[in-house]
């Protein structure tokens, strides 16, 4: 069943919208259809005049993302720039739209002299993204935060949640389908803003003497496995600077995969299997992928 929009879309569509233009790894085949909503109002429009079987994608930063090379056969809505509203609610209430960037965030309660939010920072992602896979850095998770949250379905309605009413537990939530995160309240804490903004000076310098922030990738590949890390497991299986085609295990940091100029997503999710399969082979441990894969191969 083909689209039929509402009149009065003001948002911009693009129709085969190549994805490397928009994931931090940098590569990813066509996105059938990619729409940028001009605001919350032009989205719900938007969606209310989707067919019941169209698949959707809801796309921050594009990090934590791998697009294979053959595409996406479906609808990308992008948020990011375009649902970006923050308003002060409350006594240390923050609302904040899915399109927030979580640097952003982190820079705001600063300056307002609030903490518990800084970890964000050091996360190259949206909020909506953040919520979905309850983003975390440096010992900090951003659900302990979260008060509420305005969902949206494909329908255009809004639905107003709490947290109990998801599953939530490390790099994973699950709330109902077919519901997407439109909006946020985070309870923040009574800080100092030069003490929490020279912790986020200082996490920052970590992430960057640290990571390879210089070179795209997605961020961390792997979960770390209770009681150690992805990274330590990696190393220990001489895996560090492994590379297949353009894709690369980084030397500066084994749970990350960088792309090194010319890697394709088939180079990159062939690499994250030979890691899975050589750590398994060492250690035992099946590591576990952070990482959202959506398309088809070529």
């Amino acid at each position: 069943m083909a689209a039929v929009q509402p009149q009065g879309l003001r948002g911009e569509m693009r129709y085969d919208e190549p994805m490397a233009r928009h994931t931090t790894w940098r590569v990813g085949g066509p996105a059938r259809r990619f729409y940028r909503p001009a605001d919350r109002e032009d989205l719900l429009l938007f969606l209310q005049g989707l067919p019941e079987d169209e698949t959707l994608f809801w796309l921050g930063l594009g990090s934590n993302l791998l697009v294979r090379d053959g595409g996406f056969d479906g609808t990308v809505i992008a948020t990011q720039g375009r649902l970006d509203r923050i308003e002060w609610r409350g006594e240390r209430q923050l609302y904040l739209e899915a399109g927030v960037t979580c640097a952003r965030v982190a820079r705001m309660a600063a300056r307002a002299g609030l903490c518990g939010v800084e970890f964000l920072a050091g996360i190259p992602g949206t909020l909506g993204g953040a919520l979905a896979m309850n983003a975390g850095a440096f010992g900090g998770e951003i659900w302990p935060r979260v008060i509420g949250v305005e969902m949206v379905d494909r329908h255009g309605r809004l639905w107003r949640r709490s947290p109990d009413e998801f599953e939530i537990g490390y790099r994973s939530v699950k709330g109902r389908a077919e519901e997407w995160f439109l909006a946020a309240e985070l309870q923040l804490l009574q800080g100092d803003a030069d003490s929490t903004q020279a912790k986020i000076r200082s996490l920052l310098e970590r992430r960057g003497a640290t990571q390879p922030t210089r070179m795209p990738s997605c961020g961390s590949v792997f979960r770390n496995p209770p009681g150690d890390h992805a990274a330590r497991l990696i190393e220990a299986a001489g895996l560090k600077g492994l590379q297949i085609g353009g894709a690369q295990v980084s030397e500066k940091h084994s749970n990350f995969i960088v792309n090194t100029g010319e890697a394709t997503a088939a180079d990159i999710e062939a690499l994250i299997e030979r890691v899975q399969q050589q750590v398994e082979a060492r250690s035992g441990v099946r590591l576990v992928t952070e990482v959202h894969r959506i398309g088809e191969p070529l």
